[in-house]
């Protein structure tokens, strides 16, 4: 950590992952300190980075993007110019939930969501395949998600 963060410090980061939508007067009580200086706490992590975003988590399945699958994609170029090539077009694929690139036997990892598999199978051929540099993907449909929020602090 850039700056030693003090115990209020990881006391209110913990409130504001588990709910981002805290008022700093809900978020003051819980956390045992005055509106004030609770709400100067939260705009100093923020402006240091360490709060990012606050962001809302949508109900895939209610919002028709309930078909999950991860894409293993090797490229058949790993200069600069044809990773940023790559990097820019990935960003236009909406379909596209997240991009890893990965120290391993292929370059990136995906995790695609579509509305059933013929769409991610439209995705694939028409979004995917078209894509610079690529030289091959695997694809694998997930069948159960067991875990998916990622938490630094732990919650049982």
């Amino acid at each position: 950590m850039g700056r030693d963060l003090d115990k209020i410090d990881l006391r209110i980061l913990e409130e504001l992952e588990a709910n981002g939508r805290l008022s700093i007067v809900d978020l003051a009580a819980r956390i045992n300190l005055s509106n004030t200086p609770c709400s100067e706490r939260v705009k100093r992590l923020e402006r240091t980075g360490y709060i990012k975003k606050y962001k809302a988590i949508l109900d895939m399945e209610r919002l028709g993007r309930a078909h999950l699958t991860v894409v293993q994609v090797s490229l058949s170029a790993n200069g600069a110019t044809s990773l940023t090539e790559f990097n820019r077009a990935i960003k236009e694929i909406p379909e596209v939930e997240s991009c890893l690139m990965v120290a391993a036997s292929f370059d990136y990892l995906l995790t695609i969501r579509t509305r059933d598999m013929a769409h991610f199978r439209e995705v694939l051929g028409e979004k995917l395949n078209n894509l610079p540099s690529i030289l091959q993907t695997s694809s694998f449909a997930v069948m159960e998600t067991v875990a998916n929020e990622a938490s630094y602090f732990s919650r049982s």
